[in-house]
């Protein structure tokens, strides 16, 4: 403050510092860490050897990187070069790529099937191939120890935790649990299940593949909907219908349903909720946050019709482990019909404490068939939704909104009072419209006013959360509780702040703790095999690209940071800290190396919402 203020009388290190800052960068303490991009990078590749001078070049006091990286650039149609500009003519200059990267390919790696051991040796099952000579896969251990890699790690995460690693030779530390003969080795008084719940029964995927499965509650009322009637509560005497047959004595709760006043009850008023977020909300990742203080978990968006299909990939979402002990599902959907059959179906094979609709996802592809935020536009379809869930789940049902389509049009406050009546239990509202995406500042304004709007339902809010002051200005309106989002994949450890009203200066060493405790909650989750080890690492990255725009601390000239600064170009107190503040994939890919070993000499890593790409 005294700098800004002209009490200084040497301000030429100050002044020098702020050409280093831009309109929306977080303020870092210019006189000991800021730096150029030319000289962050410079110092990265030295691997920390020696700091880099402060000066700058004249000809470039933004920072900005005037020779910008092959992948930044905007490629010409059809590789044709550019047209030379006309004389007297000022040339047109190309906008920089920005935004999701939609040109990266959608397909599955095929090396993993390359030289691949059959399942049944793996397992060491008694039973000989089912397909015999057919098989694609390889029958002979020692051709196969051949052409395998190196083991990376002494140590086996799944054989240390479980007594028994299912991976066997192809473990990729097979070395920790492998008998001087090649067997598996077991640790008897450490063998245990598996602790994580939800899985995909093979008959149930079978029964939803060949569409046996039979829905006559959803159906019933679908029917009902369909008629203008009103739903009727569930009473005696109608057992519950299913087409998992079961055993043992009947209990009430087999003949009789609950009614909806009989339901249980959500009560997470002032706790903190972890939101579902594609792609890097996967059950490692809530795990760490669990660890932090996270409250209340949520799975990632899972499409409903994906699972009916029994797709093994979108029940994968539906996992809990033990540790999340308030944990809910997020279901998007477009039809009534399908949102209704789907709830019966996790209603009666899953473990879950509620059901969350997603009506926030703002992406093309779920806006355009009708689901995500198009429901706050068909009122009477997102009224079929909510009523029909709402009659065949037995735990409470809860929806996320944005607060409207259109940036200047708010519909949040006109739908709280119908989906209070409609049987919602909670609703979260995302203080931004789908226009906005993740643009400007939520309107925290807005959501007060909901709040009475929706009252006596609970309301959550969402949106900037990342940092204790954050919360308690959010927690100032007058919601029942904040949903954090992207402020945990910056630092999960902010449940930690909130709770003990503090800002953390976190150590690089901390951090890396971290990541290294979140491989091996990968390793157990995704397996450790040569597949396991490689979406373990694509998982860690797609983090990495949120975790280096951090800045600790300890380098902040002015607390907290906000979320929608772009952090500087700093160099760290450690060569380690500068590392995780590169907003490069290679040095994404190094810091995931010292974690999982090399990578494959035909690695590709193609970031969802980087423009910078490695190969």
């Amino acid at each position: 403050r005294r700098e800004l203020e002209g009490e200084r009388n040497e301000q030429g290190d100050w002044e020098q510092g702020k050409d280093f800052l831009q309109e929306g960068t977080a303020h870092a303490k210019a006189e000991r860490y800021l730096t150029t991009k030319e000289q962050f990078h410079e110092f990265l590749e030295a691997k920390g050897q020696e700091k880099p001078s402060q000066e700058i070049e004249a000809g470039d006091r933004s920072g900005n990187d005037l020779a910008e990286p092959e992948a930044k650039r905007i490629r010409l149609e059809d590789g044709q070069p550019g047209e030379a500009a006309e004389p007297g003519e000022w040339p047109q200059v190309q906008k920089r790529a920005r935004g999701q990267n939609k040109g990266r390919p959608h397909m599955k790696p095929t090396h993993y099937d390359k030289n691949r051991l059959c399942p049944s040796l793996v397992q060491e099952s008694a039973a000989k191939c089912f397909f015999g000579d057919r098989c694609r896969f390889l029958h002979d251990v020692g051709l196969y120890l051949e052409t395998k890699p190196s083991d990376l790690g002494p140590r086996c995460v799944l054989f240390e935790t479980f007594g028994r690693c299912p991976y066997g030779v192809t473990c990729r530390f097979a070395g920790a649990h492998l008998g001087p003969e090649g067997q598996n080795l077991v640790q008897e008084e450490r063998v245990q299940a598996p602790l994580v719940r939800n899985g995909l029964d093979k008959a149930l995927q079978q029964q939803l593949r060949k569409r046996k499965v039979r829905f006559e509650r959803a159906e019933q009322a679908l029917r009902q909907l369909s008629k203008g009637h009103a739903l009727p509560e569930p009473g005696a005497g109608a057992l519950a219908s299913s087409s998992v047959r079961t055993c043992g004595p009947l209990t009430d709760e087999d003949v009789v349903r609950l009614r909806p006043c009989e339901k249980r009850r959500l009560d997470i008023s002032g706790k903190l909720y972890l939101a579902p977020l594609t792609t890097c909300g996967n059950l490692p990742f809530r795990r760490i946050c669990k660890r932090f203080g996270a409250d209340v978990t949520c799975g990632e968006m899972a499409v409903c019709t994906n699972l009916l299909q029994g797709q093994t990939s979108e029940w994968a979402l539906l996992r809990r482990h033990p540790c999340e002990d308030v944990f809910g599902v997020q279901l998007e959907g477009a039809f009534p019909d399908t949102m209704t059959k789907c709830a019966e179906l996790l209603n009666r094979t899953i473990e879950v404490d509620f059901v969350d609709i997603n009506v926030g996802c703002p992406i093309d592809l779920v806006y355009k068939k009708g689901g995500g935020c198009a429901l706050m536009n068909r009122a009477a379809k997102f009224q079929q939704i909510v009523r029909g869930m709402n009659q065949v789940l037995d735990v409470p049902l809860t929806v996320k909104i944005r607060t409207g389509v259109q940036e200047r049009v708010n519909l949040a406050h006109r739908l709280l009072p119908e989906l209070r009546d409609w049987g919602a239990a909670l609703v979260t509202l995302h203080g931004r419209s789908r226009e906005q995406r993740y643009t400007k500042l939520a309107d925290w304004e807005y959501i007060a006013q909901c709040v009475t709007a929706a009252s006596p339902m609970p309301l959550f809010g969402n949106g900037d959360i990342l940092s204790y002051e954050d919360a308690n200005r959010a927690m100032q309106t007058g919601v029942a509780g904040v949903m954090v989002a992207r402020g945990a994949l910056l630092k999960p450890w902010l449940f930690t702040e909130i709770k003990e009203q503090r800002h953390w200066d976190i150590s690089s060493s901390e951090r890396l703790a971290i990541l290294q405790d979140f491989t091996h909650y990968g390793l157990e989750h995704w397996g450790s095999d040569t597949q396991g080890v490689e979406k373990t690492r694509r998982f860690l990255l797609e983090w990495l690209s949120f975790l280096c725009r951090y800045v600790p601390v300890g380098l902040l000239e002015r607390l907290p940071q906000r979320i929608n600064e772009r952090p500087p170009y700093y160099v760290g107190r450690d060569y380690l800290e500068t590392l995780m503040a590169s907003q490069r994939a290679a040095d994404w890919i190094r810091i995931s190396e010292m974690l999982l070993g090399p990578v494959p000499p035909d690695f590709v890593f193609l970031p969802k919402h980087k423009a910078n790409a490695y190969k």
